[in-house]
């Protein structure tokens, strides 16, 4: 049996959390003060994911580059090979809020999209 102990970002509050695993499994979760609580501990601790941010490189635009980001989180394994995707990315302006640059990225069924606009000079 093993406990992890975390701090939740689910709501401002930031319970100080103990979740016991067994055999990888969330046993049980002390110390949250709400049901959010319980659930990022479980999967903080089973099945981490984060939302990726970064830029790619755009041609002909106002700007050298594009912030991107994940359409939502994705499991934390899969981060570097998200990002080796993006830095063989080059978009032509113009680009725009909410421009899909990558579909289904990493074959984790989740896109990037642009989250700035970029004129095209």
């Amino acid at each position: 049996m093993e406990i992890r102990e975390l701090v939740c970002i689910g709501c401002p509050v930031g319970c100080s959390l103990k979740v016991t695993l067994q055999d990888g499994k969330a046993l049980k979760v002390n110390g949250n003060n709400c049901k959010i609580g319980e659930q990022y501990g479980i999967n903080e601790c089973t099945n981490p994911k984060r939302i990726v941010t970064s830029t790619v490189a755009v041609e002909g635009g106002e700007e050298r580059v594009v912030p991107v980001k994940t359409e939502k989180d994705i499991p934390k394994g899969k981060i570097f090979d998200v990002i080796e995707e993006l830095k063989k990315i080059k978009m032509k302006a113009p680009v725009y809020i909410s421009d899909i640059v990558i579909e289904n990225v990493s074959g984790t069924g989740v896109n990037i999209i642009a989250t700035k606009n970029n004129k095209k000079i």
